[in-house]
């Protein structure tokens, strides 16, 4: 038996991978994240989407506590669309996968889509705010633009 902690691990793994610039995020579906029937709750959804897109900003070398403590702004979220189109249900493993689309002076777009085997669940359309300790909309400072710069792909038009 192989005995590797979470904390051996390389943060690559536990922060999901990107692949042809769309970053996929492994999870269980555990029985905490469903109702009596096993199906899983709908704010879930916005839970697993939350943790897939600090992962990405992870991978960008954007820790959220240090972004925090040394330029004093957070992101929250400013917009959010979910489509639900089929239901996750206890033991799935789903795949969240994420692409930034637009960086804007204290925005950032972001288009995910949580999968079964490949099918899409679950469609989100997210807008995160920069917003400073007074919860006013912050630029995002020129070396966070910098690292996420890379990772943002407009959505096509038409």
């Amino acid at each position: 038996m192989i005995d590797l902690r979470a904390s051996e691990l390389p943060a690559f793994e536990l922060s999901g991978k990107v692949v042809d610039g769309e970053h996929h995020y492994p999870l269980r579906i555990f029985y905490e994240d469903t109702d009596a029937g096993g199906i899983v709750y709908h704010s879930r959804y916005l839970q697993f989407a939350e943790r897939a897109r600090t992962e990405l900003l992870r991978l960008a070398g954007i820790e959220q506590s240090k972004l925090r403590d040394s330029h004093n702004i957070v992101f929250a979220v400013h917009r959010c669309e979910v489509d639900y189109r089929r239901p996750a249900r206890l033991d799935d493993l789903v795949e969240v996968r994420s692409r930034f689309t637009e960086l804007r002076g204290a925005r950032l777009g972001a288009l995910q889509s949580i999968c079964r085997a490949g099918e899409e669940l679950v469609r989100l359309v997210v807008v995160v705010a920069s917003v400073n300790g007074d919860g006013r909309p912050a630029r995002i400072p020129a070396p966070i633009r910098a690292a996420l710069e890379p990772f943002i792909q407009p959505l096509k038009q038409g």
